[in-house]
């Protein structure tokens, strides 16, 4: 019996059908196509639209395509984790409502919040479960309504951001294949820099405080940027170091998408050619916790077995992190 290693076996994702393109945003804030393009490299993004459609509507369609395409059973998915930086509630966990509703009723279930990274730190505690033994099959899913905190007058953050989610599921595997190696940071002073202030246990939601829009995100764009630059270049260096691998051996960057230039940043540190980062930021926006997962699950087809991964990430708060994993199946 070899050491058991943790490896993505399935993969599922969704977006809403409803587009906010750069176009329908000029109507909106003082901006134009060109300007958010050139920026950020987002052209469109989803929305979520309907009365009580939180972020566990976005989880459990994405649950439910993975199930549907790798055919495994819910009864048999041990733990459910939703990554998230936007629950359905506070108190109840979005993940137990997801959980049930897909039909996982023999899972424990809990949200693991980390804002951008949440993710990326969600890879390393589902493949510590698994490594345990204890686990057999876990579901990790990345999900945010973003829309739920964004101001639309708000130049700064309503370009940027937009709906989705996706999930894998962790296994345990024997054959070398999975994830190998993290290294996973955070800084406190990070967080007046880029959150959400209003709502929390520091600063209850008060009538006067919703008037004045102080629930909406707010975002110091330029210190944000300068931070994410840096640090998710720096660790996805680190991680190529201390696993003594050269920029031929990688398959893939698979990047948070928050902006085209970040994304372009940690591959040029890596000295990676661009047709092996993946990139869907066109599409989607910043999708929060499920930037990572989306972009597994439209380039999951082109994925092979040993296939070598590099995740990196950036998020509020600050948290910032990079994984080294490899692929373990052929689509």
């Amino acid at each position: 019996m070899g050491k058991i290693t943790a490896a993505i076996t399935a993969v599922g994702g969704y977006v809403p059908e409803d587009v906010l393109t750069n176009k329908m945003l000029e109507s909106m804030v003082e901006t134009n196509d060109e300007w958010i393009v050139s920026r950020t490299g987002i052209k469109e993004r989803r929305i979520l639209k309907g009365d009580g459609k939180g972020t566990s509507y976005l989880a459990i369609k994405a649950a439910q395509d993975l199930i549907n395409k790798s055919g495994v059973d819910p009864k048999e998915i041990d733990l459910v984790i939703v990554a998230t930086a936007t629950p359905d509630m506070k108190a109840a966990a979005t993940a137990a409502f997801t959980a049930t509703a897909i039909g996982a009723v023999n899972a424990f279930s809990y949200d693991l919040e980390a804002a951008c990274s949440s993710f990326l730190f969600g890879m390393s505690t589902a493949s510590s479960y698994i490594e345990s033994g204890r686990y057999k099959k876990i579901l990790l899913i990345g999900a945010d309504k973003n829309s739920s905190m964004i101001n639309y007058k708000d130049r700064a953050t309503c370009i940027i951001f937009g709906d989705g989610a996706g999930a894998v599921l962790f296994e345990p595997n024997e054959e070398g294949f999975g994830l190998h190696d993290e290294y996973l940071r955070s800084d406190g002073s990070g967080r007046d820099f880029l959150q959400a202030t209003y709502g929390g246990s520091s600063f209850p939601l008060t009538p006067e405080a919703f008037a004045e829009g102080k629930h909406f995100v707010f975002q110091d764009g330029k210190t944000v940027f300068k931070n994410a630059v840096s640090n998710m270049a720096d660790v996805a260096v680190k991680i190529l170091e201390r696993n003594n691998l050269s920029k031929d051996e990688i398959s893939w960057l698979v990047a948070h998408q928050a902006n085209k230039r970040i994304i372009d940043a940690t591959a040029n540190r890596m000295n990676l050619d661009s047709e092996k980062v993946m990139i869907n930021i066109e599409k989607y926006g910043n999708t929060t916790s499920a930037t990572l997962p989306l972009l597994l699950f439209d380039y999951e087809k082109q994925l092979k077995k040993g296939d070598k991964l590099v995740f990196a990430a950036f998020g509020g708060g600050f948290t910032w992190g990079s994984i080294y994993l490899t692929w373990a199946y052929n689509s």
